[in-house]
């Protein structure tokens, strides 16, 4: 199989699966958020969202199992039913399945996100629907367990921070102290930023430091 047939054979899969998180969340209005992810390419990941809850939008970068999965082809394929929560704080239930090529290569993730704060109180009929578990259908193993964020990784919500704190000092991100660099990059560090590869160079940017002293800020908050 040539490099093109690979890359048309996985454009396939991946369209298919966009058609089948459009139904799922059109079967689902309002309670169940259902996104697409396009592990190809992971700062641009999000190929499709039906019932948006989270806030993210198409275009936006892939979760912590997504990164997960593209760094490791071991990671169970499917992560089903544990405890999740919105930005706003509503808690969720989710769902998570892996889809590999012919080469057994993570391409995309479909990743169900339930609001149970609508369902709780319906807990007495409702119970094992909103109940969560931290296991999977591939390996029951909590080994694989990973802390996953349902809010967008991407430069908008970098910036977002980083201005945000500088604005609390009364500051720009480039006029603030070197420890008032150092705590924030802390902060970014601790909130799963690093995640992405970019992430770095994009601190630097803001700050007026270099790469390496982003990097060294981030290692002195282990």
């Amino acid at each position: 199989m040539t490099d093109q047939d690979g890359s048309d054979e996985d454009e396939h899969l991946i369209a298919e699966a966009e058609r089948i998180a459009v139904a799922i969340g059109r079967m689902f209005p309002g309670v169940c958020e259902v996104v697409l992810h396009d592990l190809r390419e992971p700062d641009n990941a999000i190929r499709a969202i039906e019932n948006n809850l989270s806030g993210r939008r198409v275009g936006d970068s892939a979760t912590e199992l997504g990164l997960r999965r593209i760094a490791d082809p071991d990671f169970p394929s499917v992560v089903q039913n544990y405890p999740n929560q919105f930005p706003d704080g509503r808690p969720a239930k989710s769902t998570s399945i892996g889809l590999k090529n012919s080469q057994g290569r993570y391409i995309a993730a479909l990743c169900l996100n339930l609001d149970v704060s609508t369902l709780s109180p319906m807990a007495l009929t409702l119970a094992n629907l909103v109940a969560t578990q931290t296991t999977t259908l591939s390996n029951p193993s909590s080994s694989h367990a990973v802390q996953e964020t349902l809010r967008d990784r991407t430069d908008r919500e970098l910036r977002s921070s980083v201005d945000a704190f500088a604005a609390r000092l009364s500051s720009t991100p480039r006029a603030l102290g070197r420890e008032h660099k150092k705590d924030l990059v802390r902060q970014l560090h601790q909130a799963g930023f690093f995640e992405s590869g970019s992430t770095a160079q994009t601190i630097a940017d803001l700050l007026g430091v270099s790469r390496a002293t982003v990097y060294n800020y981030a290692k002195q908050d282990h």
